[in-house]
């Protein structure tokens, strides 16, 4: 390979009949070949170990998909590789398209690499058409990138970036979850087109049960969901908040013609409209307030977004809290007894508590914005 310091892993499972030509194949392509035998029971410890030229990592009993490609990842990375393409045993994947995944990460060094199957193309199990338009909804949701095939296992890996990380999964499912933390983690993922064969039904030989499988990649896109919006998008929010926009930002409050009062009044709405329980309506209702109160409408806008995800779960405690102390509730609701009554108390001790933290901090905000302008605006 022209390409520094990269080697081919194939993660196998009882796939005795097509293992052999998959290496042999591989080996026009590469000298540096990782066969990761996940305990399997039929003849591929035999095959394998009497292929001279690779080197073999077996282990029993079988662990998953995930947890062979861990292993070969790490071990590839202990022994000096900078990059690491995968390539399924199963003989679907052509060892022809090596060379274009080499083309794409010496124009993008540490990029990942991703085929993409044409997933409309003959013998391609429905099951598996399904499962992968799934995935790749929730990949967009979860990462904000678009991705044909998220599940494609012919991949070109960044051995620094992914290596020495801790997964939470150890089968199917370790190929989404090591795509999205990698998007999260800034790594580029660049799809490459590659051929694909799917044997007959009667010749194929596949360990994905979909019962199963499924349920953990769901299971684990429902995770990687909550974490998206809880803390990711929010975090790379702030850091798209680079010194030149703060400094935008300061400056439209600096330089505005509105006054002192008018500016910290806008800010207060904002505050206040963001809090208040009236989820999904909160900036439609800011600039109506606004308009009615002639206000900055865009700071205020923009002081509504107060209720980003991080602050949510700080809103909602803090609500419970001023609600259970005006009525004389516990500050957190008792669920050990759940019935109509407890439930219509609680939601009232919340509604009660956040209008009453939602004037709190919006008078806060008030004399604070207010003190800062008068201090730091020069008078005109």
């Amino acid at each position: 390979m022209e390409v520094e310091r990269c080697c081919i892993i194939i993660p196998t499972y009882n796939n005795s009949r097509t293992i052999e030509k998959v290496i042999s194949d591989a080996k026009i392509y590469c000298n540096d070949i990782y066969v990761v035998n996940d305990g399997s029971t039929d003849e591929t410890h035999q095959i394998i170990n009497d292929i001279d030229g690779i080197k073999r990592i077996e282990y029993t009993p079988n662990g998953g998909k995930g947890t062979a490609l861990k292993k070969g990842l790490r071990k590839a990375h202990e022994d000096g590789f900078r990059y690491a393409i995968t390539i399924d045993s199963d003989g679907q994947h052509f060892s022809e398209d090596i060379p274009k995944f080499i083309e794409v990460i010496e124009k993008n060094p540490d990029a990942m690499v991703v085929g993409t199957r044409n997933i409309q193309q003959e013998n391609m199990p429905s099951k598996n058409t399904f499962a992968n338009k799934f995935s790749n909804f929730w990949f967009k949701t979860e990462t904000g990138q678009s991705l044909s095939d998220t599940q494609c296992g012919y991949r070109l890996y960044p051995l620094d970036k992914v290596a020495e990380k801790k997964y939470a999964t150890s089968r199917y499912e370790f190929e989404l979850e090591i795509l999205v933390r990698s998007a999260w983690d800034g790594v580029k993922v660049i799809p490459q087109p590659i051929k694909v064969y799917y044997a007959p039904n009667e010749e194929r030989v596949s360990h994905f049960k979909p019962l199963r499988d499924f349920t953990r990649i769901s299971i684990l896109n429902t995770i990687f969901v909550l974490i998206a919006f809880l803390w990711i998008k929010p975090r790379n929010f702030f850091r798209s908040m680079n010194k030149e926009r703060w400094r935008k930002i300061t400056h439209y409050f600096s330089e505005s013609k509105d006054s002192n009062a008018k500016i910290a009044l806008s800010v207060a709405i904002g505050i206040f409209m963001g809090i208040t329980p009236i989820w999904g309506w909160q900036m439609a209702a800011t600039l109506v307030v606004a308009k009615l109160m002639k206000a900055n409408h865009w700071i205020a806008l923009v002081c509504s977004n107060i209720s980003i995800p991080p602050m949510i779960p700080f809103i909602l405690f803090g609500s419970f809290a001023l609600g259970g102390w005006i009525m004389g509730n516990e500050v957190i609701p008792q669920l050990d007894n759940i019935s109509f009554e407890s439930i219509k108390s609680n939601l009232a001790q919340y509604i009660i508590g956040s209008f009453a933290l939602a004037t709190l901090c919006s008078a806060i905000s008030w004399i604070l914005t207010y003190s800062i302008l008068l201090i730091t605006r020069q008078r005109k």
